[in-house]
């Protein structure tokens, strides 16, 4: 329009965020590795041995698969999009490595694995803690894992009793494995860049594995870890835990009796030794408006709590600072005690 002004449009930056042709999408967790040394440094600290079945989730492109490839005898991809699935076939397709590369189309948290000898992966971030799990729970036994996570969540990891990041999810992992930090990654490694650093962590299953109930103890160090800088006297003397509690002892009573007295049997119980909620995160549970029962209160159950507390000398004790062998131990005398969180 004349003496009207005329609006010049930005050219638009060129998106880095595509590979051979293929956009990644950020909110599914697409950050391709595209630095070829922090690739081999991955690979070396892996260790793979050259007869390794090796199982990579989210291959990708197939930067890291290739190098996979080359170390180990065969590699198992897992992809949930098919566009990397075509790519990847495509790129390997009429290569040395074309019968040694199988590729499951499938979202992982929901295909049966098969079995491997060691991962090696750059994982969607948001499926980090169920993943975990699920790998530590595999049937068949496996090396190692070596695995790229968000830099807290790896921090979270491998934190050790008093660390400012030690939490529920350590315990558990440690539990099952032996965790520790390899690399750690600038979010510039990737295409496109995500907006937190990375790291790298190593993690050796157990063996033999240990002898717990998983639903038991997972629900005993979500009490524990109601907050974990509380004291655990205060945290069991909260109205809502020691009312769950309760209704556990007294379920267990019942079943007792209902067995005519069969200890042995009962005792022998599986309470349900279901895989635990690990899809949750780790951030302390939420008891704003709970309270601690007043000392009158509770009657002969809370007292019965009390003195578990006091005769492993856990009273004052707070979770932040306990070890794992801490917590095997204090669980094991409220079972004694037959208290039980599942």
């Amino acid at each position: 329009m004349a003496g009207g002004k005329i609006r010049k449009e930005k050219a638009k930056a060129p998106s880095n965020h595509y590979q051979g042709g293929i956009s990644f999408h950020k909110s599914k967790g697409q950050h391709i590795l595209k630095n070829p040394l922090l690739v081999d440094s991955i690979v070396q600290k892996a260790g793979i041995k050259s007869t390794d079945v090796i199982l990579e989730i989210g291959p990708g492109t197939g930067n890291l698969t290739k190098k996979l490839l080359e170390a180990g005898k065969e590699v198992i991809a897992v992809e949930l999009d098919s566009r990397m699935v075509l790519e990847l076939q495509r790129r390997f397709q009429g290569t040395p490595y074309s019968n040694r590369l199988k590729v499951i189309q499938g979202d992982v948290l929901k295909t049966e694995l098969p079995r491997f000898d060691i991962c090696v992966a750059n994982i969607p971030y948001q499926i980090s803690s169920p993943l975990t799990f699920k790998l530590l729970f595999h049937p068949t036994s496996f090396r190692c894992a070596v695995i790229m996570y968000q830099r807290e969540f790896a921090m979270r990891l491998v934190a050790q009793p008093g660390d400012n990041l030690y939490c529920r999810l350590s315990v558990n992992t440690q539990l099952y494995a032996r965790v520790s930090h390899l690399l750690k990654v600038g979010k510039n490694n990737f295409r496109p860049p995500p907006k937190v650093d990375s790291s790298v962590v190593r993690i050796e299953p157990r063996k033999p594995q240990p002898q717990v109930n998983k639903k038991e103890w997972d629900g005993f160090l979500r009490v524990c870890f109601i907050r974990k800088n509380k004291t655990l006297g205060s945290i069991f003397r909260q109205k809502s835990v020691l009312l769950m509690l309760e209704k556990n002892f007294k379920t267990l009573q019942a079943v007792l009796a209902s067995l005519n007295g069969s200890t042995g049997e009962a005792a022998g119980m599986d309470l349900g030794d279901q895989s635990m909620g690990m899809e949750d995160d780790d951030n302390e549970m939420d008891d704003d408006g709970d309270v601690e029962m007043d000392e009158g209160q509770g009657g002969e159950f809370k007292e019965k709590v009390m003195n578990v507390l006091k005769e492993g000398g856990f009273e004052e004790k707070r979770s932040s600072k306990l070890s794992q062998q801490d917590f095997l131990y204090l669980l094991s005398l409220f079972n004694k005690s037959g208290i039980h969180f599942s």
